[in-house]
Parts: C-alpha cells; sequence; structure tokens
C-alpha cells in the first residue's frame, strides 16, 4: 500500500504526470484546469521534472506543440476544457490520425452560451468521434491512477492512439481528497521509457499526415477504426496489471448491486458515486434498483454494456450533456448498443446536472420514480431534461 495523502485532484494529477517522467507538457490555462498546469510549471521551474514545459499562446498551439513533440518521440502532456478543448478540436483529429501516444486530462466543463464556468459533459461530447481513446473518472484516485494508465496503454506499440482523462471540474478538480500515491519505484517498473515505434527524425525521413487522395482516403479511416477497435484487449491488459501493482482494477462498465436489478441508473463520471447512495436508499425500501457506471466513453464497450444491461427491465440513463434536437448522447449509445437484442430493457433519459446544477440522492429518487411511471404507462423511450423550474 502506498502513502494515503489529502490533497487537491488537481495538484495529485500533476504529481501522477511527474512521476510519469514526462518530457514535455504544453498548456494553456483555462478555468477549472488551471490548477493541474499550475502545479506542473512550479515542478518543472523547480527542476523536480526534467522536462521542457511551453505557456502557448492558445488551446490550438498547446496540443498543436504536443503533437510536435510526440513525432518526434517525446513523451507528452497537455490538459484543457471547455471552450480550450472547442479551439484545439481541429488538432484531436490529427493526434490520433497520427496514432501519436498524447495524454490530456480534461477538467469537464460546460460549453457556452450563455458563459458558465460549470461542469457537464458538453465539452467531452463534442469531441467524442475524434479518433482518442476516452476514460470517465469518479474521483481523485481515479484520475492519479489513470495518468499512468493511459500512458501505458497509449505507448503500446499494438495501440498508439492518444488518450483523454475526463475528470469533472471543480466537483473534482478542486476538492480535496485523500490520494493513495505509488512508491516512484514501482511506476517506474509499471511505466517503462517510453520506446517509440517512429520518431521525425532528420537522419531518417519520414512522412507523416501527408495529402490523400479520395482513393485512399477511406482506407486510412478504415485502418483507424480497426486499430482502435482493437485497443479494448490491451487496455484490459494494462487495467489488470495495474490492478495487480495496487489493488485497484478498473472495467470498462463498473456496476453496483447490479446483478438482480430490475432497473439501473446509468452514469458516466463523479455522478456515480451520488448515484450509488441513492442505490443503498432504495434497496433498503425494498427497490430493485442498481447502478451501471460507463468508465470506458472509447472505445466503446458494447459487449461489456449489452452483458450488464440486459439483464434489467428498464435502464434510466443519466446524460450530463445536450444533443439539442435529439435524446442525450449517452443514452443514444446505450440505444444503438441494445439495438436487435432480444428483451432489450426500455431506456429512459434524462439530461441532469449540466452547468454543475447540484443533483442530489433524492433526485436519482425522483428520476427513477419518474421513469418506472412514464414506462408502465407505455412511454418505454422517454427524454426530459430533469429540474427545469416552471
Amino acid at each position: 500500500m502506498g502513502k494515503r495523502v489529502g490533497m487537491e485532484v488537481s495538484i495529485a494529477a500533476a504529481e501522477a504526470v511527474k512521476q510519469g517522467n514526462v518530457d514535455v507538457v504544453s498548456a494553456y490555462p483555462i478555468t477549472p484546469q488551471t490548477h493541474i498546469v499550475e502545479h506542473l510549471s512550479e515542478i518543472v521551474a523547480n527542476e523536480e521534472l526534467d522536462a521542457e514545459f511551453f505557456c502557448v499562446e492558445s488551446e490550438h498551439s498547446a496540443l498543436s506543440v504536443c503533437v510536435g513533440a510526440a513525432a518526434t518521440g517525446a513523451r507528452t502532456f497537455t490538459c484543457t476544457s471547455s471552450q480550450g478543448l472547442a479551439l484545439m478540436s481541429e488538432i484531436t483529429y490529427i493526434a490520433s490520425g497520427l496514432r501519436l501516444p498524447i495524454v490530456m486530462i480534461v477538467a469537464n466543463r460546460t460549453l457556452s452560451a450563455p458563459l458558465s464556468i460549470w461542469n457537464d459533459h458538453s465539452d467531452a461530447m463534442m469531441i467524442r468521434d475524434c479518433g482518442w481513446i476516452q476514460y470517465f473518472v469518479e474521483n481523485g484516485q481515479e484520475v492519479y491512477d489513470h495518468v499512468f494508465i493511459s500512458y501505458r496503454t497509449a505507448e503500446n506499440r499494438e495501440v498508439l492512439f492518444p488518450a483523454i482523462i475526463n475528470m469533472d471540474g471543480f466537483t473534482l478538480s478542486h476538492v480535496i481528497e485523500p490520494i493513495e500515491m505509488i512508491e516512484q519505484e514501482k511506476i517506474d517498473q509499471f511505466l517503462p521509457v517510453y520506446q517509440p515505434l517512429h520518431r521525425l527524425h532528420p537522419d531518417h525521413p519520414v512522412t507523416m499526415g501527408a495529402f490523400a487522395l479520395p482513393s485512399i482516403f477511406a482506407e486510412t479511416k478504415k485502418a483507424q477504426e480497426v486499430a482502435l477497435r482493437s485497443s479494448m484487449p490491451k487496455i484490459l491488459e494494462v487495467w489488470k496489471a495495474f490492478g495487480d501493482m495496487t489493488g485497484r482494477y478498473y472495467r470498462p462498465i463498473e456496476t453496483y448491486q447490479a446483478e438482480d436489478a430490475d432497473t439501473l441508473l446509468v452514469t458516466m463520471g463523479s455522478f456515480g458515486e451520488t448515484a450509488s447512495v441513492a442505490v443503498d436508499q432504495m434497496r433498503a425500501a425494498g427497490r430493485s434498483v442498481g447502478l451501471m457506471k460507463i468508465r470506458l466513453w472509447r472505445p466503446f464497450p458494447f459487449d461489456d454494456l449489452k452483458k450488464v444491461a440486459l439483464r434489467a427491465k428498464q435502464l434510466v440513463v443519466i446524460d450530463r450533456a445536450m444533443s439539442v434536437g435529439a435524446c442525450g448522447p449517452v443514452a443514444s449509445e446505450v440505444k444503438a448498443a441494445l439495438y436487435g437484442s432480444d428483451q432489450r430493457p426500455s431506456v429512459y433519459n434524462f439530461v441532469a446536472g449540466i452547468s454543475g446544477r447540484d443533483v442530489a440522492p433524492p433526485d436519482f429518487i425522483k428520476m427513477v420514480d419518474k421513469a418506472e411511471i412514464e414506462i408502465g404507462e407505455g412511454n418505454k423511450e422517454g427524454y426530459e431534461l430533469y429540474g427545469v423550474r416552471e
């Protein structure tokens, strides 16, 4: 067991990046991500980490620097949030298309307008199809752990994709939690020095990201799709190896009291811990309710989700982002995953907690109540924005 330290989650994230011995940090400050890069700048300035720190003029440049550095074989890190990710979004597609194992933390925050600095998942959903491995974490320990997990997975020569760690802004980024730190010796064994497969070097010229005619573009994207889907076994291997080292095992789909549940709440991110309290309260009242938490967003864990979901009679999917003009994006994925399955459960969708609005255990109970009533009355695919004042 490592030493447990009370620490702000953003500081823990920065400490993990230091322990991961990165070569290049490139970032532009934006709330609520700022504490991560502020602490990393101090770490580099104090010579606690032998790395280059680039404070650039925009998020677009931040990821552009990471792309250039990673292409030369450097282990790189960046982080951003909300409008910063929107500005960076162009480069996210380039990083994945070039198969560069950059790691980025997104401190999830709502997109304007109107202007808001508070948490939801609208920024993550904006780039859900950018081709990165994408995790959602529940608490500070999972943020810290997934820095190491992400680098080891991304840098595997059978993977070579960038990775995003989505952590809820403020709800996680600015709170102090007990973090079990891992000894540096163990980290060095778990995460060896990065050995790139290809790199830009003047003595050995290569071409990266060249112009593609229509006659070959589809084939390149097909190769990217196959490779990202094929990364799933390696993701599982890394989670297993990390669990063997620390006792903390992670899975694409996490469950809580779900084995015999007729109704399953479905969440992503820090909502999972709050929802588990509501599940305990409903179980104590004799109700058959459980919880399914989606940890791996891309590649999407279709099979794992079906194994859990098909045992239930109804799913209550809680989105933290709107897909304006449709249902929530997580609900869309869940419905697609279950399409065509025998005895498919009903899927009732709520969008809740956008722009940081509080969602407490009683709210989850109210959503389950409403969904079960609506489904019982025949509205088996309902959708609504929860808690809007009349």
